[in-house]
């Protein structure tokens, strides 16, 4: 490992111990890497603007920053055990290739700051990526509900056969969902995007620094006033992400659970894509809905990790080591994540609707609700509707076209309000 920053004459350095202070940190921070550039080169454009910096300085640095992204990204630049951190790596990159200006690149700032400000940008990232991939599962649902709105499909409560429903309902409602989940993850979006860099280790420095620089160069929001807030932040803005993510993932949870249903051979309603099946492995006639099944399981890296997250929150104010281990927990929740939710547009495109097997799964009872109603529009009390029509004895094989035609009630069969769904949904746009 490369000399430590902290590292002062005299102090011994315990391996053992160190790598257990390191663990995989400098690993995890490969996600962080370029963010941590950007804000050294937004803090380094500050320090010049202080007079901490001189121009060629800067533009030494700045140089510098650039050729470590692109090494970075080419794989020239590996970010290994032999640093502490991805931090110590800009440091000794910068001190290795420009001497004093390099050491200068830490006035005014600390680890605690960098790592927050990294956080909020990759925090960013992620979940204008929720945003976008909630946007576009909505439009794809809306979408194929205004194609294939009046086909039948039955409708089930307590997995038992309930009423005639139909894909326009099953779409609607999942394309409500998804644009729920998109602007909450913008919502959540514009409350992350504050500037913590500047507030160094909680308690400022004695120096002027550009804070309002840094917040338009990183492209903030807004300033993260109170430097001793930043570091009580930490931990809640990472939760709120991952509620956010949560929220998307226990729609595609439920949805998953659809698929999985209306795809096997007792329900029949629904045939996937062959690339979201595999095989087994011994038995010759399988198909296997795995990517839905991982989809349907995804949720649990999320709420592990909220969990992980809260319980590492049990901390007096000011910065402490355990929260070193918050960055495995959101990295985990949003690689699983999104990595499921972005498969799922694709999926909804082009998974293809069985519609006799739906249309031969309505039985007479579901028409029942339906009798039941209209008992009541003429005038019978609907409590002796509704006994009147549990009489199997009145049970008949019904029209579903009409059943769902006369399904006038706002947001049911034959009053869907796409429009009004799409119109919530371009609003996010």
């Amino acid at each position: 490992m490369s000399q430590l920053l902290w590292q002062k004459p005299g102090v011994q350095v315990d391996a053992r111990i160190q790598q257990f202070l390191a663990g995989e940190d400098v690993i995890l921070d490969r996600e962080f890497f370029l963010f941590d550039i950007d804000a050294s080169r937004a803090h380094a454009q500050g320090l010049q603007q202080i007079g901490i910096l001189d121009a060629d300085e800067l533009a030494g640095l700045e140089r510098e920053l650039t050729a470590l992204a692109e090494d970075f990204k080419a794989g020239r630049f590996v970010l290994d055990e032999q640093y502490e951190d991805g931090h110590s790596a800009i440091e000794v990159r910068l001190v290795e290739r420009l001497g004093d200006a390099g050491k200068k690149i830490h006035t005014g700032r600390s680890r605690n700051d960098q790592i927050l400000v990294a956080t909020r940008l990759w925090l960013k990232d992620r979940l204008a990526r929720l945003a976008a991939v909630c946007r576009e599962s909505a439009q794809v649902a809306l979408a194929r509900a205004g194609v294939e709105g009046a086909m039948p499909l039955p409708g089930y409560t307590h997995l038992q056969r309930a009423v005639v429903s139909s894909l326009g309902m099953w779409w609607a409602a999942w394309a409500e969902g998804f644009i729920d989940d998109a602007q909450r993850a913008q919502q959540t979006l514009g409350w992350v995007d504050a500037n913590p860099l500047g507030s160094a280790a909680g308690y400022g420095v004695n120096l002027p620094l550009a804070r309002e620089h840094t917040t338009s160069a990183l492209g903030f929001g807004r300033m993260q006033v109170s430097a001793a807030y930043a570091q009580l932040s930490r931990g809640k803005f990472e939760m709120a992400a991952i509620e956010a993510l949560s929220s998307a993932l226990l729609d595609l949870r439920r949805l998953a659970w659809d698929l999985s249903l209306f795809t096997s051979a007792e329900f029949g309603f629904v045939a996937l894509p062959s690339q979201y099946t595999t095989g087994s492995s011994i038995m010759p006639n399988k198909r296997n809905p795995d990517v839905i099944e991982l989809m349907r399981a995804s949720y649990s890296a999320a709420a592990a990790a909220r969990t992980e997250i809260e319980q590492l929150l049990s901390l007096p104010s000011g910065y402490h080591r355990d929260l070193q281990f918050s960055k495995g927990a959101i990295f985990h929740a949003f690689g699983r994540g999104l990595g499921a939710l972005e498969l799922l547009p694709d999926l909804l495109r082009n998974l293809e609707w069985k519609t006799e097997a739906m249309r031969a799964a309505l039985d007479p009872s579901m028409y029942a609700t339906d009798l039941a109603v209209d008992l009541a529009r003429q005038g019978l009390p609907f409590r002796e509707a509704y006994r009147q029509a549990a009489d199997p004895a009145r049970w008949a094989q019904g029209d579903p076209e009409a059943s769902l035609a006369a399904r006038t009630s706002p947001g049911s069969a034959a009053d869907l309000r796409l429009a009004e769904l799409q119109q919530r949904l371009d609003a996010l746009q």
